[in-house]
């Protein structure tokens, strides 16, 4: 593993939804969920950088090329009464990893979490990802197995909310 100076990790641009759009389908295809996009690159333009703004997003550029990305919102914490952050997505195309873009890209963010006076940074992780499992313990994160995600979508959501 090893980081050169041609690697940068910034924030997302207007410019760079299209490339970023198309990295979340390189996740999507990654975690065999491509099935489950339905958007675009004009509504991820929309949501993060229209008003309200609902997300934020880093780019990480390779040599010029856009390789990774992280996609994250606030969230907030009752018992520590702070808000935090929580990382919807990482993803660094395979054939980029193992050169220091993914540590880069999540020492970024939580930065930005400590900037912020942020009490904690979360995410998921699907549980037959041992890589990204191991990556992130590497990283000093807890992996929670007491927790698990509630999700309602679709008709489930309509219904709940009528």
């Amino acid at each position: 593993m090893h980081m050169t100076k041609e690697l940068i990790v910034r924030f997302a641009e207007p410019a760079d939804c299209p490339v970023l759009f198309d990295l979340i389908k390189g996740l999507a295809e990654y975690e065999k969920l491509s099935h489950m996009v339905t958007g675009d690159a004009l509504a991820l333009k929309e949501h993060l950088f229209g008003t309200p703004k609902y997300i934020e997003a880093l780019v990480a550029e390779y040599e010029g090329k856009g390789v990774g990305f992280a996609l994250f919102f606030y969230n907030y914490s009752t018992f520590l009464t702070k808000p935090g952050i929580y990382l919807e997505d990482i993803f660094v195309l395979p054939e980029y990893r193992r050169y220091g873009i993914g540590t880069a890209i999540l020492t970024k963010v939580a930065q930005i979490a400590v900037s912020r006076n942020c009490g904690r940074l979360e995410w998921s992780v699907l549980d037959w990802n041992e890589p990204a499992q191991a990556f992130y313990r590497r990283m000093g994160a807890s992996i929670l197995d007491e927790w698990r995600i509630c999700r309602v979508t679709g008709e489930a959501l309509l219904k709940m909310g009528s």
